[in-house]
C-alpha cells in the first residue's frame, strides 16, 4: 500500500464540511457546553447517599413488601456487596429471593418452581455494585424534604424503563423504602 496524499472527492468534502460547521455552531451558541454539564451534575445530596450506601459492604434488617394491590408480605433480608442479596419471606409466603452476585433466583415453594434473571438486568444492580453510580443520567430526580430524600433511577440499557425509587434518611442516610416500577408502571 502506497502512501498517498488525501484526496477527498466532492461527497467527502461536502461532509467534511458539514461536521465542522456543525462543530463551529456548537462553540457559538452561548451557554451550550454550561447546559450539557449542568445536566450531566449529580445533586449533592443524591451523591452523598450514594457514598455512604456505597460504604456499606454488608447489612441485614426486616422488610416489608407491598404488592400491587396493597398485598402485604415481610421478612429479613441479608445484603453483602458486591451482588448478593436474600430475602426470607415470613411463613405465611411461599417465595424467597436469592442474588449471588451474577444471577437473581426467585424461588416459589409453593408451586415448587424457579426463576432466574441476570442481575446486570435488573434494577438490584444498581443497589449491589460495589459503587452506586450515578453517572450517565441514570438520575431521574431527587427531591429532598426535612424528613425524607427520595432518589429515582432508571438505566434502559440494565432494564429497559423500570426504574427503581429510594427513599433514605437525609440525616442518618438509612434506606427507608424502595420501590421498582416496571417498564409498564407497576
Amino acid at each position: 500500500m502506497k502512501n498517498e496524499p488525501f484526496a477527498p472527492n466532492r461527497r467527502q468534502a461536502l461532509g467534511l464540511g458539514l461536521v465542522l460547521a456543525g462543530a463551529a455552531s456548537v462553540n457559538v451558541v452561548p451557554g451550550f457546553q454550561l447546559l450539557a454539564s449542568a445536566q450531566a451534575a449529580i445533586p449533592p445530596a443524591a451523591q452523598k447517599i450514594a457514598d455512604h450506601f456505597s460504604s456499606v459492604k454488608s447489612m441485614s434488617g426486616e422488610f416489608v413488601q407491598f404488592g400491587p394491590k396493597g398485598e402485604q408480605t415481610g421478612g429479613k433480608f441479608f445484603l453483602e456487596r458486591p451482588g448478593k442479596i436474600r430475602f426470607n419471606y415470613d411463613g405465611s409466603s411461599n417465595f424467597r429471593v436469592i442474588s449471588d452476585g451474577k444471577s437473581v433466583v426467585i424461588l416459589n415453594k409453593k408451586l415448587n418452581t424457579s426463576d432466574l434473571y441476570p442481575l446486570s438486568k435488573t434494577p438490584l444492580k444498581l443497589l449491589l455494585d460495589n459503587r452506586i453510580d450515578l453517572s450517565g443520567g441514570r438520575v431521574k430526580s431527587v427531591k429532598e424534604e426535612d424528613d425524607l430524600t427520595t432518589i429515582q433511577l432508571s438505566d434502559k440499557s440494565v432494564f429497559g424503563n423500570a426504574r427503581i425509587t429510594m427513599m433514605f434518611d437525609p440525616k442518618s442516610y438509612e434506606l427507608r423504602q424502595w420501590t421498582i416500577t416496571d417498564a409498564q408502571g407497576k
